[in-house]
C-alpha cells in the first residue's frame, strides 16, 4: 500500500470515530503548528486546514465556541474576521500537555513522590482538581490521594491557586526511598496507572503509523498538504495516549514498555515530514497581520532537534 493510501486510511479511521472530537483536534493544531508561529490564527485558515480531515465549517465554528466557553481560546475581531488565540489558562494547559510530546524526560529518578490530598475539597471542586491533576500525569494512589513520581510540589501550587483550592488541599513531597522499586511499589503503580491499558494504546498507535513510516522511508511522495495532515493526525493520536502517561521512571516500567517504541516512531515520522508541512503553513495560514510568522527557535528543538 502506498504512502498516500496509508494516509487515506488514517483519515478514514479518524472520520469514523464517534463522537468526532474536533475541539481536541483543534487544540492539537494550536500546539503543534500555531503556537510556534505566534499563537493566533484566522478562523477561515482553521477551516481550510481542517476540511481535508472531514471537519465541516459548521463543526469548526461549534468547536471553537465550546473551546471559548471552556477558556481554552479567546477571540479577537478585525473587521468581519475573527482571530483566535489561546487564553492564559489554555496556554498553561497546552504547555503541560505538549511538553511531554516533544521532549523525552531522561532525568534520573531518585525516589521522590509528589502527593496531593483532596479529601477536604467539596465534591464538585474535587472532581475538577482530580481531572486537572490527571492531565498532569498524576495517578490515584488511594481514594482522594493523587501521586506523581517526577513533579515537584511547586509545580502543582499554581493549579490549585487558579481554582481557589490551595487552602483546602494538602500537597506533600516525599523523601527518596532506600528501595525505589519494591514489589509492593511496582504493584501499586500498575494499579494506580493501569499500565496494561496504556501499553495497549501505545501498541495501537504503533500499528496505525508504522506502515506509513515504512512507506515514506522508501519514497516520500506526500504533498505539503498531505504532510501537514499526516503530522496533525500523528501528534493528535500520540498526544491522546501520552495524556494518560505519567512518564513513570524506567525503574517502575516493564522492560518491553511499548511507550519507548511509540516515541521513537513518532519522532522518526515527524522528522520525515515536518519541513513539507511547514511549507503548507507558510502558504496558507493567516493572522490579523497577514501570513503567520516563521516558527520560533523552540520549534526546532522538538524531538531532540529537527535540523
Amino acid at each position: 500500500m502506498s504512502a498516500k493510501n496509508q494516509l487515506d486510511l488514517l483519515v478514514h479511521n479518524f472520520q469514523k470515530k464517534r463522537p468526532l472530537r474536533a475541539g481536541s483536534l483543534i487544540i492539537t493544531l494550536y500546539g503543534d503548528a500555531i503556537v510556534p508561529r505566534g499563537g493566533s490564527v484566522w478562523l477561515g485558515s482553521l477551516m481550510k486546514l481542517l476540511e481535508p480531515m472531514g471537519i465541516s465549517e459548521r463543526l469548526v465554528r461549534t468547536s471553537i465556541f465550546r473551546l471559548t466557553k471552556e477558556s481554552w481560546v479567546q477571540a479577537g475581531k478585525v473587521g468581519r474576521r475573527s482571530y483566535y488565540s489561546l487564553t492564559g489558562p489554555g496556554l498553561r494547559r497546552f504547555e503541560q500537555a505538549f511538553k511531554q510530546v516533544y521532549t523525552a524526560n531522561n532525568e534520573q529518578w531518585i525516589g521522590n513522590w509528589c502527593l496531593v490530598f483532596l479529601s477536604q475539597l467539596e465534591n464538585t471542586k474535587r472532581r475538577t482538581i482530580k481531572e486537572e491533576l490527571e492531565w498532569m500525569g498524576f495517578g490515584c494512589l488511594a481514594p482522594n490521594v493523587m501521586a506523581h513520581p517526577r513533579l515537584e510540589r511547586a509545580e502543582v501550587l499554581p493549579l490549585l491557586q487558579e481554582h481557589e483550592a490551595l487552602e483546602d488541599t494538602i500537597v506533600m513531597q516525599t523523601e527518596p526511598l532506600e528501595l525505589l522499586t519494591s514489589r509492593a511499589l511496582r504493584l501499586q503503580v500498575k494499579e494506580s496507572w493501569n499500565l496494561e491499558h496504556l501499553a495497549s494504546s501505545y501498541a495501537k498507535f504503533i500499528n496505525q503509523f508504522r506502515p506509513l513510516w515504512q512507506e515514506l522511508t522508501i519514497e516520500n511522495t506526500l504533498t505539503p498538504e498531505e504532510s501537514l495532515i499526516t503530522r496533525t493526525l500523528l501528534i493528535h493520536e500520540y498526544r491522546k495516549v501520552l495524556l494518560r502517561d505519567p512518564q513513570l521512571p524506567d525503574e517502575l516500567l516493564p522492560g518491553d514498555w511499548e511507550g519507548r517504541s511509540a516515541r521513537q516512531l513518532c519522532r522518526n515520522l515527524y522528522r520525515l515530514i515536518y519541513e513539507s508541512a511547514e511549507q503548507w503553513l507558510d502558504d496558507n495560514l493567516e493572522n490579523s497581520s497577514g501570513p503567520l510568522p516563521a516558527p520560533n527557535a523552540n520549534f526546532y528543538q522538538r524531538f531532540g532537534g529537527l535540523k
